[in-house]
Formats: C-alpha cells, sequence, structure tokens
C-alpha cells in the first residue's frame, strides 16, 4: 500500500488555495489532487512527495489531514488500461471505493485505488498487475 494525503475542508472561498501553499511553502510536490464536494464541506486527495510530512504540516497550520492507504498500479499509458484494470477488480469482486489516475515519464500511468477489504494487492499481482511499493511513487518519509 501507498499513503495518500485526505484533507477535509470547509467549502469556503480560498481554503483549497491556503492547503495547496501551506504545501508549497513546505516543499512538498503534489502529483495529482481529487476533489469531492458536499454542500458543507469537500473531500481533497493529494498523491504527494512526502504524505506524513504533509499531514503534518497541515495539522500545524489548523487542517484537518489523515493518511489513507490505497493501491498503486503501474499501467501502460493507452487506451483500455484502466478499463483493463477496473475489469479484473468487477471480475475479482473487488468494490473499488475511489481512485484516480496520472501519466508518468516513460509512457506509463499510474492507477491508484482505493479497495473495500483486505487481500486486493494480492489478488492484483497474481494477476499480473505491477503493484508499486512507495518508493516508487515518492520519497519515503522518514519517521
Amino acid at each position: 500500500m501507498i499513503s495518500q494525503l485526505t484533507v477535509f475542508l470547509a467549502n469556503e472561498k480560498g481554503r483549497l488555495a491556503a492547503v495547496c501553499r501551506t504545501l508549497a511553502d513546505a516543499d512538498i510536490n503534489l502529483a495529482a489532487l481529487f476533489i469531492a464536494d458536499t454542500a458543507d464541506f469537500g473531500i481533497v486527495r493529494i498523491f504527494c512527495d512526502r504524505p506524513n510530512r504533509a499531514a503534518a504540516v497541515l495539522a500545524e497550520a489548523g487542517f484537518r489531514a489523515s493518511i489513507t492507504p490505497v493501491i498503486a498500479v503501474s499501467v501502460a499509458d493507452e487506451p483500455g488500461a484502466l478499463a483493463r484494470l477496473l475489469g479484473f477488480c468487477h471480475e475479482a469482486s473487488m468494490n473499488v471505493e475511489y481512485g484516480y489516475c496520472f501519466s508518468v515519464a516513460g509512457g506509463t500511468a499510474v492507477d491508484v485505488l482505493k479497495i473495500e477489504g483486505e487481500g486486493a494487492e494480492e489478488a492484483l499481482a497474481a494477476a499480473g498487475f505491477k503493484i508499486l511499493a512507495p518508493e516508487e511513487v515518492y520519497v519515503v518519509d522518514e519517521d
């Protein structure tokens, strides 16, 4: 599993900009950002280079941030790669709670998935999908 930064924000003008500025000032690089919102608050899911440091920096600045374990799968950056991955998840009765994707160098993409339950990583690897270790995706925080 890799670590995703999850931030809960009030739906107020400038709050997302403040989160991004706080992370930028701490020299934390964002690779992907996904926002889901309700009438009262937003959930910002961030894939960044130092998630533990990012959570600490945001907490110090007064934001509600946590680390969520997710699975990162390396796939070819081509049409159908995500469909094949999700098709396998469906056939294996895995419930994908949410996900996001981004392209990286060398013609590959990273599909990040939050899958309900245990054993998804092992099942995906056994089916031939390349599961990425944290150090293959971002700088591993020193504890």
